[in-house]
């Protein structure tokens, strides 16, 4: 499909801003960590997070998730929602289970909930790491880019950063609808940042 405009738009504005936990920034800088975060362009959006190389990310992710104050939903591997303790602490969070021998279904709830929720004003972000594994993967599952495309919602980019010891969010982007332009903008955006195993990083490019 052809972009509306030549290239995908970078979004400048920033009317949503959030305040976070003290506490957690205050663990992260312990830790040598730090959040770059300036704000969100709308109260509805998806956020993807590269590159997931280690299991140390999600325990960073949480504590940055903490520190900005986003309440966000995200999609896990459904078994991990039956593990009694884990699961109920998985669903706080706002993880949704997913079967992952049968994702499709949960695109289309996706962008259903999300025109609903811009509809009614109400705050609703969905976070994903689309490599869908810490290991090596030969792209990135598309999950993510059909909800932003169809629900038409920011998508924003965190760069998790293990060499600067950095979690950065300060691009977001309207996607244009040609996957090859916008998934150029994302790996311009996101490539240079160094997971903790930098070789099982992911091509900035969908798989699926």
């Amino acid at each position: 499909m052809p972009c509306a405009a030549d290239t995908p738009r970078a979004i400048a504005e920033r009317p949503v801003q959030l305040r976070g936990s003290a506490a957690a920034r205050a663990l992260l800088r312990l830790a040598g960590w730090r959040v770059v975060f300036n704000g969100l362009p709308s109260r509805q959006g998806v956020v993807i997070v590269y590159p997931h190389t280690s299991n140390w990310d999600f325990i960073v992710g949480v504590l940055a998730k903490w520190s900005i104050g986003i309440p966000v939903v995200f999609w896990g591997k459904a078994s991990l929602f039956r593990l009694p303790l884990f699961g109920r602490w998985l669903r706080w969070l706002g993880g949704i289970p997913v079967d992952r021998t049968s994702p499709q279904g949960a695109v289309p709830a996706m962008v259903q909930q999300l025109r609903e929720a811009r509809a009614r004003d109400a705050f609703m972000w969905l976070a994903l790491a689309p490599e869908g594994t810490r290991r090596f993967s030969d792209g990135l599952r598309s999950g993510f880019y059909h909800v932003a495309a169809q629900a038409r919602v920011p998508l924003g980019l965190v760069g998790l950063d293990f060499a600067r010891r950095e979690v950065v969010l300060v691009d977001f982007l309207q996607l244009c609808g040609d996957p090859e332009a916008d998934l150029a903008a994302i790996a311009a955006r996101l490539g240079h940042h160094r997971g903790r195993r930098p070789e099982w990083a992911a091509p900035i490019r969908l798989k699926d």
